[in-house]
């Protein structure tokens, strides 16, 4: 009897390959908005460094300045509301994001989410360690071991912007992805370690104030008019239970609908952030940026981000815990899984975005206010720490791509190349008999008319007075 034939083993996948056409389309409308909006944050940062090392008391005087209905617990101060009211929209963009990776993105398979899952996950706990280590040794605070866990991808893109670097989608996806996964353990996080006290009836509240959110949402209710409102109240309770009010936009993100129904070009939570994103990447975090970093800067303070073990220990983190953590996580979901890296790439493309990633800006400087709450001298040193480590990780990561511009180039431009010009790359046409058929007479046009000029040049050359 004939032994059975053993059953072919199961294709590998493919680690950063080739988008789907909506996912590409998707990513370039997301990321062209982050990027404008993360060059608005780089001059929020460097207005807010100028304004607080020039005119540091006018700095302070607006940011400690007080307003809102202190009856409602909401007599904040500009820096606070900053901080706690803008942020939410960031967080609500950020909830939106995940709801749309995890039902229609990359996210939604959970063999393929494993491989950014992982290096994401590796990428916030290197640095976590990195930072606690440093100051065990030193015998410096560990509360601030959250800080330099987190990506700015606004930041990030300014960067890849600023320095003119074109990157393959799979690597910008990569990328998005990775502070997608960052932001939902950072926002664990918050609401995990930095809750101290819990006010039941505000926070039963805002529970309820959600539901109504989500019930609403699910009979299709529409009008603005009835969503900010009760967004408003929601957060106002959020805020007063003791869990930071960043939550509640967070919650909301996450219960709109990601998926599109026949007949719909774009599902409800999309047509809404493609509304909040440039609110979010334009005003909100800028705003934020603007009250949060400005820090002074004199020789002392920069001497002492790397003799305090602190501060220290943030820089580490973003530099060299964000590189090792990502790229090491990479590299270990491959090795033990049925992945391999796309063969237009090299690692070392993974170790510059890996680098890329150290970019912490927006996310640890809240997590530095909320660590070290109370101590203003600590609060500043972390945020100029934070400040120095994204500007280390811009550098070191903008040096590193530079080595690939070339190769990267040329594989952005092949994704982009659309020859028929009717709108869709022609790369993800090569299946489409159609498409083909466009290029063959684009082809006999051109080569109709090279004939015609060919026959001009002939009859040119035969004339008398024509040069031997």
């Amino acid at each position: 009897m004939a032994a059975p034939t053993p059953a072919p083993p199961s294709p590998r996948r493919t680690l950063l390959g080739r988008l789907s056409l909506p996912e590409r389309n998707y990513l370039a409308e997301a990321l062209r908005t982050e990027t404008v909006g993360g060059v608005i944050l780089l001059v929020a940062a460097v207005a807010a460094l100028v304004w607080a090392n020039t005119f540091g008391s006018g700095y302070a005087s607006v940011s400690n300045f007080h307003f809102g209905p202190d009856s409602l617990g909401l007599n904040l101060s500009v820096a606070h509301w900053a901080a706690d009211g803008l942020l939410a929209i960031f967080f609500f963009v950020a909830g939106v994001e995940l709801k749309r990776e995890l039902v229609a993105g990359e996210l939604r398979d959970p063999r393929a989410a494993a491989l950014p899952v992982v290096a994401a996950l590796c990428g916030m706990a290197v640095p976590a360690v990195v930072y606690t280590l440093v100051n065990v040794v030193g015998g410096g605070s560990t509360d601030g071991w959250a800080v330099p866990t987190a990506t700015d991808i606004a930041f990030a893109l300014a960067v890849l912007a600023v320095i003119g670097t074109s990157l393959p989608n799979a690597l910008r996806a990569f990328l998005l992805t990775l502070a997608v996964v960052d932001d939902l353990f950072a926002i664990l996080i918050i609401a995990v370690f930095f809750t101290e006290q819990i006010n039941f009836v505000a926070l039963i509240g805002a529970f309820i104030g959600l539901a109504v959110f989500y019930l609403l949402l699910r009979r299709n209710v529409r009008g603005w008019y009835i969503y900010i409102p009760l967004a408003l109240v929601i957060w106002g309770l959020m805020y007063n239970s003791g869990i930071h009010a960043t939550i509640a936009g967070v919650a909301m993100g996450l219960m709109l609908r990601c998926t599109r129904r026949e007949g719909e070009n774009h599902s409800p939570g999309e047509h809404i952030e493609h509304l909040i994103r440039p609110l979010s990447a334009g005003l909100a975090v800028p705003l934020f940026a603007l009250f949060s970093a400005g820090v002074s800067l004199s020789g002392g303070a920069l001497a002492d981000v790397f003799t305090r073990p602190e501060t220290l220990g943030v820089v580490l983190g973003l530099v060299v815990g964000k590189t090792v953590g990502i790229f090491g996580g990479t590299w270990l979901a491959t090795r033990f899984t049925k992945a391999e890296l796309n063969k237009e790439l090299a690692w070392a493309d993974v170790f510059a975005v890996a680098s890329l990633a150290g970019i912490g800006f927006t996310v640890s400087l809240l997590i530095g206010e909320l660590a070290f709450v109370g101590d203003e001298e600590t609060i500043n040193e972390i945020k100029a720490a934070v400040l120095i480590g994204s500007l280390t990780a811009a550098v070191f990561s903008g040096v590193l791509l530079k080595f690939r511009v070339r190769r990267h180039r040329e594989l952005h431009e092949a994704e982009e190349l659309d020859e028929d010009q009717d709108g869709v790359p022609d790369i993800y046409e090569q299946g489409d008999p159609a498409y083909h058929l466009r290029m063959a007479a684009i082809h006999e046009k051109k080569a109709a008319e090279h004939r015609r000029l060919a026959q001009l040049a002939g009859a040119a050359s035969n004339e008398p007075d024509s040069p031997a």
